[in-house]
């Protein structure tokens, strides 16, 4: 049986988030190197047995999503499942992260006695420093559409297209028996 309008509207809702997501990472100003806006995608499989939509995008964007607790306060992310601290991370992964933001947006700090600007790695270590024990704040720039795009597309149009889908199968069959 083919599930052809099924499919259809699987891929609207994949097509939807996708493209929600891009634009809450951009109005939400997380989108200075374009490598996790490039990086989502989506992929929709359907069989006479089952439909899976898969959605992909770098690692990083689960925590730019969800959050990350920090070390020593978990204000920013309370429900996260992520902590820095934990062990489970990448060693040094939040560090080579931050170097290279800190040189595309241009952000040097100043010494407070001197007056002069820092180096951008003296800034990176300054932030980076700082994010790892306050946290990272959660944007649900995924979640968000993810589940307003479900309650529109799978919740609402799925069932009549499937409904349409096996009507159709049914018709093909009687006219087959004839």
């Amino acid at each position: 049986m083919e599930l052809i309008e099924t499919f259809k509207v699987y891929k609207k809702y994949s097509d939807y988030v996708v493209q929600q997501s891009r634009s809450n990472l951009t109005k939400g100003n997380k989108n200075v190197s374009k490598e996790l806006y490039n990086s989502i995608k989506s992929e929709v499989k359907i069989s006479s047995q089952r439909a899976v939509i898969s959605f992909f995008m770098l690692e990083y964007g689960n925590y730019q999503d969800k959050g990350v607790q920090g070390k020593t306060s978990s204000l920013k992310a309370p429900n996260s499942p992520y902590k820095f601290g934990s062990g489970k991370g990448k060693k040094g992964g939040l560090t080579n992260a931050i170097l290279p933001w800190v040189k595309a947006r241009g952000i040097q700090f100043k010494d407070r006695e001197s007056g002069k600007f820092l180096s951008y790695k003296s800034t990176a270590f300054l932030i980076t420093r700082s994010i790892y024990h306050k946290g990272i704040k959660e944007t649900r720039f995924f979640s968000k559409p993810y589940e307003e795009g479900y309650k529109k597309y799978i919740t609402e149009e799925a069932d009549e297209a499937l409904s349409v889908d096996v009507d159709r199968y049914i018709k093909n069959i009687k006219l087959w028996k004839k």
